[in-house]
């Protein structure tokens, strides 16, 4: 499977010019193979932008964005997986990601975890379940969304479901721009599986992002990884090279957790 990461500078308050422009990268995706488009976290809407304009822009699930991104996908016969706020039924806004498939199906969405601050706290309710197991081109596939990535125990409780590819839309800024770099890698070789990492480039009101997106293997090894500025980071994946991967490490086959007794911090 051929991977796309979006890394694009932010364009906040405008869901319409990024519909406009995920239409245009789709289609110059798919013309170079990709089968899935990722695009950043919040891309519909813009991350910094305030609880006033969440609750402005926030949608459900299916609404008319999702529609608009399934036809999307359906022109131009690439799956998508896109961030945006979203507003439940209970009126709660989440910042959540959702998965559609090539032919327009809404495969899965998934509402962030872990909120970074007072950004986060501000502006959303935390999400309360994991990411359910999607499965898109054999592959089978887990959520998680910029700051989630951080806690181990996310990636840790895909990958013994079954995860072997965990999708990640974030926004991650300056300082730290060694997530990108270094945690990426590691949580992709300690859960033998390949983490997608696509974030934004540019700068976002006093928020400047660090890009750095990038795919890292089971076995630790990077398939692709973008720099600084806008670009679109193409990366393939193939059945093979995980199955090697996860015969080099056997980290999920060693585990012991009946000698974990950590205390949880209240």
């Amino acid at each position: 499977m051929r991977l796309a990461l979006y890394q694009c500078h932010p364009l906040p308050l405008d869901t319409e010019a990024n519909l406009q422009r995920l239409e245009q990268q789709a289609s110059a995706c798919a013309a170079a193979g990709a089968n899935l488009l990722i695009t950043p976290e919040m891309f519909l809407s813009g991350y910094n932008i305030g609880a006033q304009a969440v609750a402005r822009l926030a949608e459900a699930a299916d609404g008319r964005s999702a529609q608009r991104v399934a036809a999307i996908a359906r022109r131009h016969g690439i799956a998508i997986l896109y961030g945006y706020p979203e507003r439940a039924t209970d009126g709660q806004l989440f910042n959540a990601v959702q998965l559609i498939d090539r032919h327009g199906t809404r495969l899965g969405n998934y509402r962030k975890t872990h909120l970074f601050g007072e950004l986060d706290q501000a502006m959303f309710s935390p999400g309360v379940a994991p990411s359910a197991l999607l499965t898109l081109d054999g592959w089978t596939i887990g959520l998680l969304i910029c700051y989630d990535l951080e806690f181990p125990e996310n990636t840790r409780q895909l990958a013994q479901a079954g995860a072997e590819l965990i999708l990640v839309p974030t926004a991650n800024m300056l300082p730290y721009e060694f997530v990108a770099q270094i945690t990426v890698r590691s949580r992709a070789f300690e859960n033998q599986c390949v983490v997608a990492y696509a974030n934004y480039a540019g700068s976002e009101g006093a928020i400047q992002y660090c890009g750095l997106s990038s795919v890292a293997a089971g076995d630790g090894s990077v398939l692709g990884a973008a720099g600084t500025q806008e670009s679109v980071l193409m990366a393939d994946i193939d059945r093979p090279a995980f199955d090697t991967a996860r015969q080099f490490n056997r980290y999920l086959d060693d585990l012991r957790p009946e000698t974990y007794r950590l205390p949880v911090n209240k």
